[in-house]
């Protein structure tokens, strides 16, 4: 691990831990923060099952893009830069493991955006969220009004962009923008335990499931349900479906196959 990289990548096992490395900035994201966050996405191994997602120091998991690097682009270099963001988050949506945002601080604009783009939300006590780029003269560019939309619905989703207001953890769980929220000392703990549940289950089941759910999300129930019966199937093609089905016959555990 490299203290001085823009992303901090820690492997153990099949969990690996993503850390957005530019504390003094609160980890604001500039174009090479996002091309390394990018690229750590492209080289996850085909053994890792989880991925957390987390900021460096206690104040910040993403406090938001660099606004430095941002004022003076023109509109082309603003587009290739909200592109960048677009690209990691779709990443995130498309690897098999699951990705597990942590949240410790600010997740704002940017930082918000990255955590949307997860498939879960942990979030410490004194976790702020937001979309406060009306503020600044231009909308989220990296996913913020369509994924905010699909999360907490149109009219709270308008709430936060047009108002550019910053929320609380609190009300971030009772709008369903997250998941948890735990005591900012058990947030690391907490989250380790997650990845450690889901680390433990049949990768290629896991893997289909998100599948699965991304697409309901996104498609009509009728496609969504021909979509899960087709996993459904080729779950019974796999050597982790007769493991798992023989292993709960016996009374053991299950040993899977990768």
């Amino acid at each position: 691990m490299n203290d001085e990289a823009l992303v901090l990548i820690e492997q153990e096992g099949p969990i690996l831990r993503l850390s957005f490395n530019r504390p003094k900035a609160l980890n604001a994201l500039n174009a090479a923060t996002l091309d390394a966050f990018t690229q750590a996405l492209r080289e996850v191994s085909s053994e890792t099952r989880v991925i957390i997602v987390q900021g460096t120091g206690e104040k910040s998991f993403v406090a938001g893009a660099d606004i430095a690097e941002m004022a003076d682009l023109s509109a082309t270099d603003a587009a290739a830069f909200a592109a960048k963001g677009h690209e990691a988050a779709n990443l995130i949506e498309a690897l098999d493991a699951i990705v597990i945002a942590q949240v410790q601080g600010f997740a704002l604009g940017g930082g918000c955006e990255m955590a949307l783009a997860c498939d879960m939300i942990i979030a410490g006590e004194k976790a702020k969220f937001g979309q406060p780029e009306v503020g600044l003269g231009v909308t989220p560019g990296f996913g913020g009004t369509t994924r905010l939309v699909r999360q907490v619905g149109l009219h709270r989703a308008l709430q936060l962009l047009a108002t550019g207001e910053i929320i609380k953890a609190d009300q971030a769980l009772a709008w369903g923008l997250v998941n948890e929220v735990v005591a900012q000392d058990e947030l690391s703990s907490r989250v380790q335990a997650i990845a450690e549940m889901i680390a433990k289950n049949a990768p290629f089941a896991v893997a289909a499931s998100k599948k699965s759910a991304r697409a309901a999300a996104e498609t009509e129930l009728h496609m969504a349900n021909a979509l899960e019966q087709q996993l459904f199937g080729l779950c019974f093609s796999t050597a982790d479906q007769k493991e798992g089905m023989r292993a709960f016959i016996e009374k053991r555990k299950p040993v899977w196959s990768k």
